[in-house]
């Protein structure tokens, strides 16, 4: 046994050396990319990162990976005159020894560090994967080049991202809820301050502006028993508590998804981790690159225009949200049925109208059919490390249609934020197709 070790272990060094005379680069896979999308996805629940906001994170690091992409193959097109105000780059140094894979996953790397409140716990997963790609056979000379040419791309990206208008946000006043029958108000337990109320005034990537796909407007706030509020109401209140089955109950849970959720034990209120939408997602794409067998090149693309489309659907959706300003089923029923109800998911905090869950995920599900098809099997993973069964959809868009309807399960949104924005998330989805995805092959 003791010599069958040594033997593979000499093949294997033998391998790498062959590898390192004959000048030929090991091969980083799809799995390369997900570890970055994964490293993120972790620090965004570290840093509680809310969902907007981890959508705007995913894009950037992206575009920093796709950039070194689209300038190393001609099959893939640059950003460049397709995005809102993307900058123009230069073409790489020829004979520089970089290697361009490694760079994309570098630049991508290199852009999370900095955009994300935890850096440092990505710039330790970058420092873990340099070493991986050293002990596969990247000499230290591919790899310093591979990490200066990452630099000034990531650099490049960063600046594009601060031009965005985020960074302008923290100057604007702070937003008071309205004092008005039907406005969003505060929920409990925790009472949290609204969510980015000012997201919807940056820059969008693809989209003229935020307003351009306006959903219809929202069913007017009444307490009159006749009016079509109240039918809203009563659905809500009648499908809480012991009316939902075990089913629907498991969906919920499974598209909870609220980094914000708290729990109370006693005098201590605890928060409990969850990933984002935006960063189930992002999972769900790394599920279906793998599972296709898509190449490094193909899966970078993809990610990055998924990505592109999750925050300009979230920019969207903020938009109306903070437009039409309506109160959520938990407040209104408190304020007109029954005083003690309370939703199975804890409602989180901003206005409800549109739903953010039916947005997305409609514009995911359009994205990811356009590149692997409208009947593409999958199984589900992206919560089992919280707990929760994975899950086997027959397409994106079965997947998206259920997490549309868990936030009614859920008693979180009335019915017509969830059947509207779902119809805005499509159509932010066939844009970004039309206008992003048909563009850069």
């Amino acid at each position: 046994m003791r010599s069958i070790i040594i033997a593979i272990s000499l093949f294997f060094l033998i391998s790498i050396g062959s590898c390192r005379q004959r000048g030929v680069s090991p091969q980083l896979s799809n799995d390369d990319i997900s570890k970055v999308i994964n490293c993120m996805t972790d620090v965004m629940v570290h840093d509680v990162t809310n969902p907007p906001l981890a959508a705007r994170f995913f894009a950037y690091t992206c575009l920093a990976g796709y950039e070194v992409v689209a300038q190393n193959n001609p099959k893939f097109k640059s950003m460049t005159g397709v995005l809102n105000k993307y900058p123009e780059f230069r073409p790489p140094k020829k004979n520089n020894n970089f290697d361009f894979k490694l760079s994309a996953v570098l630049a991508m790397y290199q852009t999370a560090e900095k955009l994300q409140p935890s850096g440092t716990l990505v710039k330790a997963e970058q420092t873990k994967f340099i070493d991986s790609c050293k002990r596969i056979g990247f000499s230290d000379e591919v790899i310093t080049a591979s990490l200066n040419y990452a630099s000034t791309i990531s650099k490049k990206i960063l600046t594009y991202a601060k031009e965005d208008g985020y960074v302008r946000i923290s100057n604007f006043s702070k937003y008071k809820t309205k004092n008005i029958s039907g406005a969003w108000q505060l929920t409990p337990p925790a009472y949290i301050l609204p969510v980015e109320p000012y997201f919807a005034t940056i820059r969008p990537f693809i989209l003229d502006s935020a307003a351009q796909f306006k959903a219809i407007p929202p069913i007017e706030f009444s307490t009159d028993k006749k009016s079509d509020f109240y039918k809203l109401l009563l659905a809500n209140y009648h499908r809480g508590g012991n009316e939902l089955t075990e089913l629907e109950k498991e969906v919920a849970s499974f598209w909870d998804c609220n980094p914000f959720a708290v729990h109370n034990e006693g005098h201590m209120m605890i928060g409990l981790k969850k990933i984002s939408p935006g960063a189930h997602w992002m999972g769900i794409t790394g599920i279906a690159c793998k599972k296709a067998k898509k190449t490094f090149l193909e899966s970078m693309q993809i990610y990055t225009v998924e990505a592109i489309g999750l925050t300009d659907a979230f920019i969207t959706c903020w938009q109306t949200k903070y437009t039409t300003n309506r109160i959520r089923p938990e407040t209104a029923i408190r304020m007109v049925l029954d005083t003690k109800w309370e939703p199975l998911l804890q409602t989180p905090p901003f206005p409800e109208y549109t739903s953010g869950h039916s947005v997305v995920s409609l514009t995911s599900a359009v994205i990811l059919s356009h590149y692997f098809g409208e009947d593409f099997s999958f199984i589900d993973t992206m919560e089992v490390k919280y707990g929760i069964p994975e899950k086997k959809f027959d397409s994106f868009m079965q997947a998206a249609e259920e997490a549309a309807i868990s936030r009614f399960y859920g008693g979180i949104h009335f019915m017509d934020a969830i059947e509207n924005g779902m119809i805005q998330g499509k159509n932010v989805g066939n844009w970004v197709v039309e206008n992003v995805a048909s563009k850069i092959n």
